[in-house]
This record gives C-alpha cells, structure tokens and sequence, in this order.
C-alpha cells in the first residue's frame, strides 16, 4: 500500500502532524520505535491542558485519538533507511523487520538524543532529578538548592537563568576556568561556583566531590549536546545545522529539508525543546505537507 505521508516517529511532534494529514483524510503511515526522549520524566510541565500529566498518558491518550481516523496505519518498528523513488517520485522508506513503505511525502520527526556527562550516577537521574528545562522542571524545586553541572560555556547562562527558581551552584567540574569578569558576573547573580571535580551523584541529586564534600540539591540541571536520535535524515542527504545546542535538521520556513518532498519537525528540527513547543510545530509541518499534496 501507497501512503500518502510516512512519519517517522510517533511522539508527541510526529502525531501532532500526524493528526493534521488524518483530518485531511491522507493516508498516513507512521512509524515508531516507541522511545520518547521523555520517557524517564514522572510529569510533563507547561502543556496547556495537560500541566503535571504522566507524558507516558498524553502520548497513549494521543495515539487513541489518531487511530480513530481509518486512514491511519502505525507501525512499531525502526526505520532503518530512506531513499527517494526517481521513476514514481515520493521515498522508501525500509524497516527494521523488512517492510518497505512507500509515500509521496516524508516526515522527520526522530527526536534528539541527549549526549550526558560522564558522572557516575548522572544518567540514572536523569529526567527525574537531573533536567535541561527549567520551565518543565523548575518551579517543582519549590525555590530550593540548584546545583548545575557545566558541560559547556552554555552552561554559565544556564547558571544565570536558574536564578530565577532557586539557588545557584554551579559546578565547573574541570570544563572551562572562569576570567574575573565572568566570575564577577556570576557573584552578581548569586551564583556560588565549585572547581572542584565531582565525583559521583548518589541519593536524589547529592553531588560528591573530590575531597569527599556533599552537596544536596532539590534538583540538578545540565545542558546536554543533541543530535538526531537517528541518521536516517542525513544518510537520505537532508543538510544539518549547528545550534548552540548541538545539531539539528535543516529546514526552510515551510518546514521542508534540502530534499524537495521531505520534511521535519519537533526536537529535531528546532530549539528550544519542551512537549508544547514540539506539538505546535508537528501541527504546522502537517499543514504545510498537506499543502504541498493539494498545490
């Protein structure tokens, strides 16, 4: 079968376009590996309607919803690769279990994946008691002890901004040295800064460091280095972008890649990330795909 649209991820940007196609009555294949990049989080935090809610419901709540529209076929697996079709125009794409699917238009929305720092005890906190967002995060710390783990120069406006939920130590852990004006600048702010390594991070959020010192926080944040979650986007020849972040897909202000047909959207198409942000741009890039069908 001829889908009109492949999406290639099923979260929250991927469905969201996903919806907009289905409404229009497209044939929609979408595919996904089921890994939301959320998926360690509790609650989700600044969608309107859904403020606290497990991310895990809204996603399954959502996917209720898509498939209502019989126009909708959902596929779990991995998309391994994507080519265009020269003699018939549109892509195949080709999954993990061998199916080749084939679609006059493509979606990207893969997702990033997070490169953390190497600490012991990090990775398993994360999204529970280690964050990027303070927006999504920030205000169930009740106003308590910060600490922020450098990863980056990023990681000084980072150290500046949580001021605004809390307060601040920022933890250079070998990284970068601070000049007198930028440590200046965070005293001004409130800022406490540790040169001292860390060691590891054991109980909720309570770093160690050289030396053996403890310090309890309410909560810790990171600025981690994303990428696609998958190379599929670029292995297919769509350019990528740096960001302050990281990288990320190239797209045009109609949410189109370098490749005429394919398109991208949420986390691994814009900045900056958060479950609000990647649904209001999913919705837009399905509305610009399905104009590019009917014009």
């Amino acid at each position: 079968m001829r889908h009109d649209v492949i999406v290639i991820g099923g979260s929250y940007a991927g469905m969201a376009a996903a919806l907009q196609l289905l409404r229009a009555r497209r044939k929609v294949l979408v595919i996904d590996a089921g890994q939301r990049r959320n998926r360690f989080a509790d609650s989700s935090h600044g969608f309107l309607g859904q403020d606290g809610a497990d991310p895990a419901a809204i996603a399954d709540e959502a996917r209720k919803q898509l498939e209502a529209y019989p126009t909708l076929d959902w596929l779990e697996d991995v998309a391994l690769a994507a080519g265009k079709l020269e003699n018939e125009g549109g892509f195949q794409v080709r999954s993990w279990n061998g199916g080749r699917h084939e679609a006059a238009r493509l979606i990207f929305a893969t997702g990033v994946s997070d490169q953390l720092p190497e600490i012991e005890g990090l990775a398993e906190r994360w999204g529970r008691h280690v964050f990027h967002c303070p927006y999504c995060h920030g205000y169930e710390l009740g106003q308590g002890q910060i600490g922020v783990i450098a990863t980056s120069p990023m990681s000084l406006h980072q150290a500046e901004f949580l001021t605004e939920w809390g307060d601040v130590t920022l933890f250079l852990n070998g990284v970068f040295e601070l000049d007198d004006e930028t440590r200046d600048r965070l005293k001004a702010r409130r800022v406490r800064i540790e040169v001292a390594p860390i060691i590891r991070i054991e109980g909720e959020a309570e770093v160690v460091i050289q030396g053996g010192k403890r310090y309890a926080f309410a909560g810790l944040f990171t600025a981690t280095r994303n990428a696609p979650a998958t190379q599929i986007a670029e292995q297919l020849g769509c350019a990528l972008e740096e960001t302050p972040f990281g990288t990320q897909i190239r797209r045009s202000e109609i949410k189109e890649t370098n490749v005429r047909g394919a398109y991208a959207c949420g986390d691994t198409a814009q900045i900056p990330h958060s479950v609000s942000l990647a649904v209001g741009d999913g919705a837009l890039t399905g509305i610009m795909v399905h104009r590019s069908l009917v014009f």
